[in-house]
């Protein structure tokens, strides 16, 4: 494996490629200093040999759940691996986040991963090429995913950072300010597997059209599904902006834009006790994630956007994380 760096508009960001992994992503706060906003482990190599859940990779080739790992295609039934319990989760057993991707492209602010999947990799049908090129360009960390495949399958990728604001050994994310552009989440089951059906949040404890702090209404969400926090897919407005997230302590802010129909909002509910990385404890709740995606289980719930690609089309999503530093509170 190996490691570059990006670097532009006083934004530095280490990857990695294995599994695309955004190892840091550093960028000054209100007070000038030099604030790496993601959590990670110690060293890059830890990638390779260290369980974690999912910091900073791109999951894949399905990222969130699909129920008891099942689907059908043209009426041939496919049985995924499930390491989620009953259940496949974010590509498997040997998920695109513990792949080796080849870099095809790279000059200091951008770079280009590529991956080929061979048909069968974890069950799924049909070689699929992946490429995820990261961006750094005004101030703003784009992402761009392309997926082609020779035969029809599914697929749904995403980038799975935690992202703590005001710096990854803070240890809480509950007073970070969002706001989210979603009027609906997808209801779930007891293993978070989606109904098909929709809720409407107004006034819920998942309404975030009002900017407020991610905890102020956590524990509530939490009880809903027995999650210990958030762990849903917010059904998006539309294509473009997405959500805002705010730390009062760093000043620094978040927009996040994309064209992908569903975000899931992941608070750290599941952080095992112990878990360390870059000389600090990450206790649960201690980052969050904004996972843009389709939606998941999508490939059994035909009123969901569908996730399959056919034969010689182009699977095309885009996420960018916008940076910016507000001046107020700077006695905090």
């Amino acid at each position: 494996m190996e490691t570059y760096t990006l670097f532009r508009d006083n934004i530095k960001v280490t990857v990695t490629n294995l599994g695309c992994a955004i190892i840091n992503l550093e960028l000054p706060d209100k007070h000038g200093n030099i604030v790496d906003i993601v959590l990670g482990l110690d060293k890059a190599e830890d990638y390779a040999t260290v369980a974690h859940p999912f910091f900073g990779v791109v999951a894949g080739r399905f990222a969130n759940r699909i129920r008891n790992g099942k689907f059908s295609l043209d009426g041939q039934e496919y049985q995924l691996n499930t390491n989620d319990g009953a259940h496949h989760l974010h590509g498997g057993n040997v998920g695109f986040d513990k792949k080796i991707w080849d870099v095809i492209f790279y000059n200091g602010t951008e770079i280009t991963f590529e991956y080929n999947s061979p048909d069968g990799e974890e069950n799924y049908p049909g070689n699929l090429n992946v490429k995820v090129t990261y961006a750094l360009r005004n101030g703003t960390l784009h992402m761009y995913y392309d997926a082609k495949t020779d035969s029809k399958t599914i697929c749904n990728l995403t980038n799975h950072s935690y992202f703590n604001l005001s710096g990854f050994a803070d240890g809480c994310i509950k007073n970070h300010v969002l706001q989210i552009e979603s009027d609906k989440i997808t209801a779930v089951d007891e293993g978070l597997i989606p109904t098909g059906e929709f809720i409407d949040i107004a006034g819920t404890a998942f309404d975030f059209n009002t900017p407020k702090p991610i905890g102020q209404d956590m524990e509530e969400a939490g009880k809903a599904n027995n999650t210990g926090g958030y762990d849903h897919n917010f059904v998006l407005k539309g294509e473009g902006y997405a959500a805002s997230v705010y730390s009062p302590k760093t000043g620094i802010k978040m927009v996040v834009e994309t064209n992908s129909p569903g975000m899931q909002l992941y608070t750290g509910n599941m952080i095992a006790p112990g878990t360390k990385g870059k000389g600090a404890d990450y206790p649960v709740h201690s980052g969050f994630c904004l996972e843009t995606q389709l939606f998941p289980d999508a490939i059994n719930h035909p009123n969901f956007p569908s996730c399959i690609i056919e034969k010689g089309q182009m699977q095309k999503f885009y996420t960018s994380f916008e940076f910016s530093v507000i001046q107020i509170g700077l006695g905090e």
